[in-house]
C-alpha cells in the first residue's frame, strides 16, 4: 500500500495537466519550452553547486552510457533480426533506450527517498539529458526523410540549457565561488516550481498522444526493453558498480521509468516514425501504474 502511495501524487499531478489540456487545449510547445530553456537549467545548476562532487557522479555516468548502449545493441541485433527499415530502427531507439527520469521519475524517488535521492536523481537526469540530446538527436535526425549536416546537430546539442546549467553550477562548486543571498533565493524559487511544472506538461503531452494503429511487433520489443529488460541490465550493472544501496535502488528504479516524453517531440520535430514513438510513450506510461509500485516494492526488500 506504502509504495502505491508515493507513486499516486506523481500520477495525479500527470491527471491534472491531462485533464487540463483536455478541456481547456493549451499551447504545449510554449509551456515545455519554458520549462527546458528557463526553469531545467537553474534545477542543475542548484544540484550541481550544492552537491560536493564526488565517484557518485562517476559511477551514475557510467551506469547511464552502459545502460544506453547495451539497449542500443540488443535493439539493433532484433532489428537486423527482423529486417526493420532505418526510421523503425531510429524509433524503437529513441522509445526503447531513453527513460523518463526527469518529470516522471524525479518526483518519484523524492517521494520514495527523500531530498538526498532526489539529488542523485537530478544528477542523473542531466546525465540522460546529455545522452538524449546527443545520442537520441543523432538517431531521431538519422531516422528521418530529410537529410542534416553534423553541424546543425552539433548546434542543437550545444544549445541545450541544462547542461549549461550543470557546468556552471559545477564550475562555480569547484572554484568555491559564492552565490549571493538574493540569486540563491532566486535559483532556489524557479528549482522548486520545475519539478512540479514538468509534472504537468507531461500529462498535456499524453493528452495528446496519437491513437494511430502501429506495428505490433516493434511496439511489442519496445514495452519488453522499456519495462522489463532496461531494469534487469540495471541490477546487473548496479552490481558491478562499486555504490551504497541506497544509490543503486534509485538507479534502478530510474530505469523502470516508461519512456520519455522528449522523445515524441523528437520524432515529431523529424518524423521518424511518431506514431510508433507515441504509442510507445502512452502504453509504457500507463503501464508504470503497475511496475514502478512493483519495482519500488523489490528494491525496498
Amino acid at each position: 500500500m506504502n509504495v502505491i502511495l508515493i507513486v499516486l501524487p506523481a500520477l495525479l499531478v500527470f491527471a491534472v495537466g491531462y485533464i487540463g489540456q483536455k478541456k481547456l487545449g493549451f499551447e504545449i510547445n510554449s509551456i515545455s519550452k519554458m520549462a527546458i530553456y528557463l526553469m531545467y537549467p537553474f534545477l542543475a545548476f542548484k544540484t550541481f553547486y550544492e552537491n560536493e562532487l564526488n565517484m557518485d557522479y562517476l559511477y551514475i555516468f557510467i551506469f547511464c552510457l552502459s545502460l544506453c548502449l547495451l539497449l542500443i545493441v540488443t535493439i539493433k541485433i532484433v532489428a537486423r533480426a527482423n529486417d526493420y527499415s532505418k526510421p523503425k530502427v531510429s524509433a524503437m531507439i529513441l522509445s526503447g533506450v531513453f527513460m523518463n527520469s526527469g518529470n516522471y521519475g524525479a518526483p518519484v524517488i523524492l517521494f520514495a527517498f527523500g531530498e538526498l535521492g532526489f539529488r542523485y536523481a537530478v544528477i542523473m537526469m542531466v546525465i540522460q539529458s546529455f545522452l538524449m540530446n546527443t545520442i537520441g538527436l543523432y538517431y531521431a535526425v538519422s531516422g528521418s526523410d530529410i537529410t542534416r549536416d553534423n553541424r546543425e546537430i552539433w548546434m542543437k546539442i550545444i544549445k541545450m540549457p541544462i547542461l549549461h546549467g550543470a557546468w556552471i553550477g559545477l564550475s562555480f562548486q569547484l572554484l568555491h565561488l559564492h552565490v549571493p543571498l538574493f540569486m540563491s533565493q532566486t535559483i532556489d524559487l524557479i528549482s522548486q516550481a520545475t519539478i512540479p511544472v514538468i509534472m504537468v506538461v507531461l500529462g498535456m503531452q499524453l493528452a495528446t498522444l496519437g491513437g494511430k494503429a502501429v506495428e505490433k511487433g516493434s511496439l511489442s520489443l519496445i514495452i519488453i526493453l522499456r519495462m522489463a529488460a532496461s531494469p534487469v541490465l540495471a541490477f546487473i550493472l548496479v552490481s558491478f558498480l562499486p555504490v551504497n544501496a541506497e544509490l543503486g535502488a534509485i538507479l534502478i528504479i530510474l530505469a523502470s521509468m516508461p519512456t520519455a516524453a522528449n522523445t515524441t517531440m523528437f520524432s515529431l520535430q523529424f518524423n521518424t516514425e511518431p506514431d510508433l514513438v507515441s504509442a510507445s510513450t502512452l502504453i509504457t506510461t500507463l503501464m508504470s501504474i503497475i511496475t514502478i509500485p512493483i519495482m519500488l516494492a523489490i528494491v525496498s526488500v
